[in-house]
């Protein structure tokens, strides 16, 4: 009944406040377009506590540094963006290419100054994200991205692409590792929904100055062994490293070359 009522809202809340964004998206600047989208979010985190029985709790703020930086976060919800999106003001984000199929969302987004890159990689994302991204830091606004580049299962994780160390490079950011256990309560973009109390834990910040390897290699530790951390804490059992897949791309991939 949770679920259902739940996904009565979630599609009553984006259909509303999709169409109320797209018209705003007609006006000058963005302004008006962020005001429409941090009141969907606010709504929408309102609603997963309703109706769905999902708490979220923030840890870690006081780690946040001052001024502009990158939140590298763990992704294994669809929850993720709302929850992240809803504790900072003006927020940019990284996102895949498939949301510019939706109706009308291609334009809120490019409004919105998101930062929309190829879901498979490649030198063409990259350029997107290093030409997006720059627009975004010019204007000293933090930015959200999912290194994994996937949704992942719990318990599970897929590799850190080099996106968000490029991003460091380029643009002399510290990075702030999120942790998160979303994906208990809220798995992937599954209609079922659990009740109870997720955590999102912002870990001590990357300062800049790394070589990529050092720089992927402590991101992912941060991120990952906390993340276990908190699904142990949350199911109050042993704490079970997360175990390294293949990501959709790369095991299509991989089966073309086995056909």
């Amino acid at each position: 009944m949770r679920s259902f009522a739940f996904a009565v809202a979630y599609w009553t809340l984006s259909i509303t406040y999709g169409l109320t964004a797209a018209f705003a998206a007609l006006t000058p600047g963005r302004n008006a377009t962020a005001a429409v989208i941090r009141a969907y979010v606010r709504r929408m985190v309102q609603a997963m506590r309703l109706f769905a029985g999902i708490r979220i709790e923030v840890r870690g703020r006081e780690r946040l540094p001052t001024g502009a930086f990158i939140i590298a976060s763990k992704h294994q919800s669809w929850g993720d963006g709302f929850a992240t999106y809803d504790q900072f003001d003006d927020l940019a984000f990284v996102t895949g290419d498939h949301l510019e199929k939706f109706p009308l969302l291609g334009t809120v987004l490019r409004k919105l100054g998101a930062i929309v890159v190829n879901n498979c990689g490649g030198r063409e994302a990259r350029e997107s994200l290093k030409q997006r991204g720059a627009d975004a830091h010019r204007e000293g606004r933090r930015i959200l991205i999912y290194p994994e580049g996937n949704l992942a299962k719990v318990g599970e994780k897929f590799r850190y692409r080099s996106g968000v160390w490029h991003m460091y490079r380029d643009f002399d950011m510290p990075v702030v590792p999120l942790a998160s256990n979303l994906g208990l309560f809220w798995p992937q973009e599954e209609y079922r929904k659990r009740p109870g109390t997720a955590t999102l834990e912002f870990l001590d910040p990357i300062l800049t100055g790394l070589g990529k390897e050092e720089f992927l290699v402590r991101l992912e530790e941060a991120v990952e062994n906390r993340t276990a951390e908190l699904i142990a804490e949350a199911r109050g059992g042993p704490v079970t490293p997360n175990i390294r897949v293949l990501a959709p791309d790369e095991a299509r991939r991989a089966a073309a070359t086995t056909t």
